[in-house]
């Protein structure tokens, strides 16, 4: 079975890889690492799949990892998904029964008159049950036993329907896979932005230091008659749209902890976190492995090829009904007039019957069933091509990412050094009176927007890794 499975993924994954091949010739054969900031190793032996690692061993963030800890038990969406799984499950006990005969016990008790002018009343008018004792009038009636019904399973029709019930449940543990998956990527992400927002509150309030400074020196060069008004307007202009920039931020900074802290379905609270070692992060490598594993890794193509499978009994089932049904039913127990006969065995009571049953005239409604189950069926083959799809193209996007940022942040790290290299030049000139007040500012303002596009990238950087790892199927278990 287990070979069966894995020349069926080898051949799906060789019928989608020929899809995509004409646009992006990516997820070939041969397994390819992402490694920031070297991309692209051609070379070496294949990589195990990265999606296989467990996500303590991916996210070795002591804060992030408690925080994801924390998610997988308090997440009041994960939890309704495991109380789905719950009822998956006792769908399974339920058809199982189905199949298995029916035993109830019964009792009861009566009284009956019978009509002195009808057939039955005139043959029992003085009849006697012995000599010289008549059926009593009204006859009293008590009754126990067990009953058993049973369908027998001819066509498979229950069997199929438990084994229906049985991919489904399946299919809904893959889905909380995937949702656990999303979870730990949505919380990485967000703890990433966090720490990018704490990084970038940090640069304002350094260039509020800055830029005070620039302050006190064009007030002194007005002081001095070397500069005017005007200058010092503009830097205190400069420094107030900063000042207000910080609270920006700061707001930013609320939202994305209450964002987390719902993940974790907690109320708002501060978030621990390592934001004094953001610029020290480095993106995990990611190895891609081989494209047939994305078929086992990842939870959603999973799921759907469990959907399409327990479609598929469900045409089974559907057919099935065509067919007549056979139906036993048997019972035993002891039925007297008098509670006190109950234990003689002349009150000893069976029976047992057998019937079948199947449509005639107007299948309208089993017919309409059929076709439903047929459609549903096609459904799930085309919701499943369009998993394994998604998912391809969802890998190949991140790894064309992943590189493209690293040519950006490798450049906008020069960009850096030239702009802070320049402040200094800037602010040489303006108390030397040889450059205008203009040139400071401008090239404050560059270096602020610049820095904060270098810490928006470090921090896409850190997502388009994450979102690499869970587009290879990684983070649930």
């Amino acid at each position: 079975m287990n070979k069966m499975r894995t020349v069926k993924y080898a051949v799906l994954s060789c019928v989608f890889l020929n899809i995509l091949a004409c646009k992006t010739p990516v997820l070939t054969q041969k397994s390819e690492n992402v490694n920031l900031p070297e991309a692209y190793p051609e070379a070496g032996l294949p990589a195990q799949n990265s999606g296989k690692l467990k996500w303590q061993e991916f996210f070795r963030d002591e804060h992030l990892q408690a925080l994801i800890d924390t998610a997988l038990v308090n997440n009041q969406e994960l939890n309704i998904m495991l109380r789905e799984i719950e009822i998956s499950k006792n769908e399974i006990q339920a058809r199982k029964g189905e199949y298995l005969p029916f035993v109830n016990l019964r009792g009861g008790m009566g009284l009956d008159k019978g009509a002195r002018y009808t057939s039955q009343g005139a043959l029992e008018e003085h009849a006697e049950m012995k000599p010289g004792k008549e059926i009593p009038d009204p006859m009293p009636d008590f009754m126990v036993g067990a009953f058993a019904t049973w369908e027998v399973d001819i066509w498979h029709k229950l069997r199929n329907a438990t084994k229906s019930s049985v991919k489904r449940y399946l299919a809904t543990t893959e889905g909380k896979n995937f949702m656990v998956t999303n979870l730990v990527a949505e919380i990485a992400n967000s703890y990433y932005e966090l720490l990018a927002l704490d990084k970038q509150l940090e640069i304002i309030n350094q260039y509020i230091s800055i830029q005070n400074d620039a302050l006190t020196v064009a007030r002194l060069l007005k002081a001095s008659t070397r500069s005017n008004e005007l200058a010092v307007k503009r830097f205190e202009a400069q420094l107030l749209k900063t000042g207000a920039m910080q609270y920006e931020v700061q707001q930013k900074i609320v939202e994305a902890e209450n964002r987390i802290n719902f993940l974790l379905g907690r109320y708002p609270q501060h978030v621990e976190r390592s934001s004094g070692a953001f610029e020290d992060l480095t993106p995990e490598i990611v190895h891609r492995g081989l494209p047939a594993e994305l078929l086992q890794n990842r939870p959603d193509i999973r799921q759907a090829e469990l959907e399409l499978a327990a479609n598929k009994l469900d045409v089974l089932v559907a057919k099935a009904r065509f067919y007549p049904s056979l139906g036993l039913t048997a019972g035993v127990g002891l039925q007297a007039f008098n509670p006190v006969y109950l234990v003689k065995p002349q009150s000893i009571l069976a029976n047992i019957a057998g019937e079948m049953v199947g449509p005639l005239i107007n299948k309208r409604a089993i017919t309409a069933e059929y076709n439903n189950a047929n459609a549903r069926q096609i459904q799930s083959v085309f919701d499943y091509e369009r998993t394994i799809l998604s998912a391809y193209i969802e890998v190949v996007n991140q790894v064309s990412k992943i590189k493209n940022l690293d040519s950006t942040y490798q450049l906008k790290a020069q960009e850096m050094d030239a702009l802070t290299k320049s402040i200094t030049i800037s602010n040489n000139l303006f108390k030397n009176a040889r450059a205008d007040y203009l040139e400071v500012l401008l090239t404050q303002r560059e270096a602020l927007e610049t820095r904060f596009e270098l810490v928006e990238t470090k921090m896409q950087q850190m997502t388009a890794t994450v979102s690499l790892y869970k587009a290879l199927g990684g983070g649930w278990e």
